[in-house]
């Protein structure tokens, strides 16, 4: 008898405490809401260390904007070489850029920068998230080397044209 005593109890005095909560609701303003997380962030990691499911933070590492930078900028350079090698009778390796680099350069360097980018920001916000004991963080570094590989062996290519 005791338990329900306290239980009742419990349920009366939860009665009598006023309500707390805003009656606007504050999710419905999407510019508010950005605004505020720019500058008030709130989720810098997962809440708890075991979570194992995909957990989008506010707030990263400055080292992944960094990397970030670099893979874009190293995209650029790469469309850019690429075109310049093309212009010299080089041809593409990629069936699926082939069509665009044949087209206008232009094209082919935004389809690049924009996949590239895209995938980027996929990463990122991926970058916690383990997957086989291992961080996806550590594919932004493997793509960050493969593009410095790749515009090395550009230059080394542009460097070795044959001038008739």
């Amino acid at each position: 008898m005791g338990e329900r005593a306290a239980l009742i109890e419990c349920e009366h005095m939860s009665a009598n405490i006023p309500e707390r909560r805003v009656s606007i609701e504050r999710r419905r303003s999407v510019l508010r809401a950005l605004w505020r997380g720019n500058f008030a962030r709130r989720r810098i990691a997962p809440r708890r260390h075991a979570e194992r499911f995909v957990v989008v933070t506010d707030w990263f590492q400055p080292h992944w904007l960094a990397i970030a930078i670099g893979i874009l900028i190293l995209c650029s350079v790469d469309a850019l070489f690429t075109l310049s090698l093309i212009a010299n009778g080089a041809f593409e390796v990629n069936p699926l850029m082939d069509p665009l680099v044949r087209g206008s350069g232009q094209g082919f360097a935004l389809w690049k920068f924009g996949l590239t980018a895209a995938g980027v920001v996929l990463l990122t916000l991926l970058a916690r998230l383990r997957i086989f004991g291992r961080a996806v963080g550590v594919i932004l570094y493997m793509v960050l080397g493969a593009y410095v590989i790749l515009v090395g062996y550009e230059v080394f290519l542009l460097r070795n044209i044959p001038i008739d």
